[in-house]
């Protein structure tokens, strides 16, 4: 009998065509699809020719487009929120701290060389969310986090002694996200970064005071 003539079931190959796509790649693909237009306003074939898949390969890859859609708003949580806490955890004083936030922001928002989208949640998230509860429920989520990040920054600032005693950390975290939605919807409207940025600036001397 001769060792290694019959083939060890573990060591087959598997069948069928290797995967001949990036899951990562093809979502960030498609956010990108739904970013510029929206989710009413993406087909599948738009989808389809933005990620280079055939519709069986993306039902398989992902699900419908819904399915697709609330992975990549999913995805653009994680990747937003990886860049500002950076930011928000960088030390420093609080002004420096803050306007590190909204550049990390605008990064973001005018990321696309042609066209400034804005945020993927803002743009596109926002009309979608009153008729669907899992599509309300991640947005709520992101928006509480995001309160919460820069809550826990004026608390800390408050209590370093850069904010008066009288302070309240969630009031200024309000008046801060609230100008990060501003900032998001002009930038996706037209306004220049510079622009932006010094609305960033203004609102970030105001609530130091």
């Amino acid at each position: 009998m001769q060792i290694g003539t019959k083939k060890d079931p573990a060591t087959k190959r598997p069948r069928g065509r290797p995967r001949a796509y990036d899951p990562d790649t093809a979502l960030r693909r498609a956010a990108q699809a739904f970013w510029k237009s929206g989710y009413a306003g993406t087909s599948l074939d738009d989808i389809s020719a933005a990620t280079g898949m055939n519709r069986p390969s993306l039902s398989a890859a992902f699900g419908d487009k819904h399915a697709i859609y609330v992975k990549a708003l999913s995805s653009y949580w994680d990747f937003k929120f990886a860049a500002m806490r950076k930011a928000f955890e960088g030390g420093g004083k609080l002004t420096d701290t803050l306007m590190k936030v909204y550049d990390a922001a605008l990064s973001i928002y005018f990321a696309d060389d042609q066209q400034a989208l804005g945020c993927f949640v803002v743009s596109t998230a926002i009309t979608e969310a009153p008729g669907d509860a899992q599509i309300r429920e991640i947005v709520a989520k992101g928006f509480d986090a995001l309160d919460a990040d820069f809550e826990a920054l004026f608390r800390r600032a408050r209590d370093n002694g850069e904010l008066n005693a009288g302070a309240d950390p969630t009031v200024l975290a309000q008046l801060a996200v609230a100008t990060m939605h501003s900032i998001a919807v002009r930038a996706r409207s037209g306004s220049s970064r510079s622009a932006l940025r010094k609305l960033a600036q203004n609102t970030t001397a105001a609530l130091c005071k």
